[in-house]
Parts: structure tokens; sequence; C-alpha cells
């Protein structure tokens, strides 16, 4: 792994992001890069309605005032992000990561990942963003945009960091989740960590066939793999799952067995990230 780009944006997931992406590079020696993103909303001008009764010369001194507001405003915005950004930094090399750096960039958020994610091999982006802290069921828009269209692993971190020892693979034979397994079983990441690997649905020939076949490479990567094929609706046999054995993160596919493209990401997906409280990592 190269580099992972974590993404803090000042809310309350900000330091879950640090923590969680200073784990990732401590067991991978990948660097990080820390990227805040300025939308263009908060350094562009205000619009202003001036067409009431004001006189030339004093709609011209209200315009003059108006702009050295707007200046003064999209300096603060600056200045606050590089403030974020400075707290970030801090935080990773604190839990002992060398060399972390730092983006600022003005524009279109996923953009903006977009172009610095060709260099990354993960990234890692909190689960609510600030506008979200207190929605507790409403997902921040980045992230859904994030994984919408990265076409890397996104790591999307929880409230907050607790040790990972413990993963379970929610496995549906579908692309996004055989690219997971792949991944998994060539990846320092997961490696030394108990393996959970759960197909949920109806145990025919083909699904435990699939499941012996995702068994067989994490295996050749060199885990123990546990594995279960599970009846129900998978959000829900999941959640029971995580909480009955004490997954500390959850790997899926972005997308379901029956999506080949689709311009949302997978219900079942949305759910688990929604109400798991702890990490998850999104396979397209």
């Amino acid at each position: 792994m190269a580099k992972l780009i974590a993404l803090v944006d000042g809310s309350i997931y900000s330091q879950s992001v640090c923590d969680h992406a200073a784990w990732i590079a401590s067991r991978t020696r990948a660097a990080v890069e820390v990227l805040h993103v300025l939308g263009r909303r908060e350094t562009a001008s205000a619009p202003a309605n001036l067409s009431g009764n004001i006189t030339l010369g004093a709609r011209t001194a209200l315009l003059a005032e108006l702009s050295a507001l707007d200046e003064q405003r999209a300096k603060l915005a600056q200045k606050r992000g590089r403030a974020v950004l400075d707290d970030a930094k801090t935080r990773i090399e604190a839990a002992g990561i060398e060399g972390v750096t730092t983006k600022l960039r003005i524009g279109d958020f996923v953009e903006s990942v977009a172009e610095l994610e060709i260099e990354a091999a993960m990234v890692v982006v909190g689960k609510r963003g600030e506008a979200a802290d207190f929605a507790k069921l409403h997902l921040g828009s980045n992230l859904e945009r994030v994984v919408r269209s990265s076409s890397k692993p996104v790591f999307v971190a929880s409230r907050a960091f607790k040790p990972i020892e413990r993963f379970l693979i929610a496995y549906d034979g579908g692309t996004s989740s055989m690219k997971a397994v792949d991944h998994i079983a060539r990846s320092e990441l997961f490696a030394g960590l108990k393996c959970r690997l759960l197909t949920v649905g109806p145990e025919t020939e083909e699904s435990r066939k699939r499941l012996d076949d995702a068994q067989a490479v994490l295996r050749a990567g060199g885990y123990a793999v546990d594995t279960a094929v599970l009846p129900g609706q998978p959000e829900v046999v999941i959640s029971q799952v995580v909480e009955s054995e004490g997954i500390d993160l959850l790997v899926m596919g972005a997308y379901g067995h029956s999506r080949i493209r689709s311009l949302i990401i997978g219900s079942t997906t949305t759910e688990m990230v929604r109400s798991c409280r702890i990490p998850v990592v999104l396979f397209r």
C-alpha cells in the first residue's frame, strides 16, 4: 500500500478518521495524506440584492463593504481549514506515523478526492460529516458520493476508534465482495486478524460453493477462516452477527450481487454503514 487519503472536515468524526488512518498506516507502512476540501460556497461571494431604493454612492459603498466581507469570510474559511489539517496531522503523528502530508483544496469534494486517489490505495472517511453529526441515522452526503465515485476501497470510520482484532466479510458472491476477498488475501492490513466469512440467504449448492471458493482464497493468503450460511434478511443477520460475535470491522461490497452498475449504493450496504457502530470497509 503506497498511500492512503484521510478526509477530514472538523466534525466529531475527524478524530476517528485520524485514528483509523494511523492504525492502517501502522499495519501497512502506507504514507498518509490528509485532505480537507472547502466547497465553493464557503469561499464564494454572497449574493447581494441591491435593487431597493439606494442611491448610487451608497450602493457603491455597500458593494465595496460586502466585497471586503466576502474576502474576509474566504480567508477565515481557509484559515480554519488549515487548522483542521494541522490538528489532524498532529494527531496522526502522535500515534507514531511519520511523514504525514496535508492538502487544502477549494472546489468540488468528489473531484478533489478523485484527483488525489489516483496514487492512493485506500480512502478513509467519517460515517457522517460536519452537517450530519446529530442526525444519527443520516449518512453524510460526501460519504455516499465518495463511495459511488471512488475506484479504491473506502474505509468508513465509526464515531470512535477501538482496537480491531476480529473482522467479518459479508459475502454474496458478487463482483464487489469477490474483490474484497482477493484484496484481503493479499493485504497486510488484515494479516493476523481473526476472519469470519458470512453469506446470508438460503443455503444452496451454489451459495455453499461460492463460500468455499472464497474461503480457499483466504486460506491461501494465510487466514484461518470460519464460514457460515445463515437464513434471513442480510441487514438483520449481519447486524446480529456483528453484535453477538464481537466483530470489530465489517468488510463488504458496495454493490450487491444483482447490481452490475448502479448510481446508488446497495440498500444492504447503506443499512450496514448506517446502523453498525463499527468501521466498515467497502469495495466496489
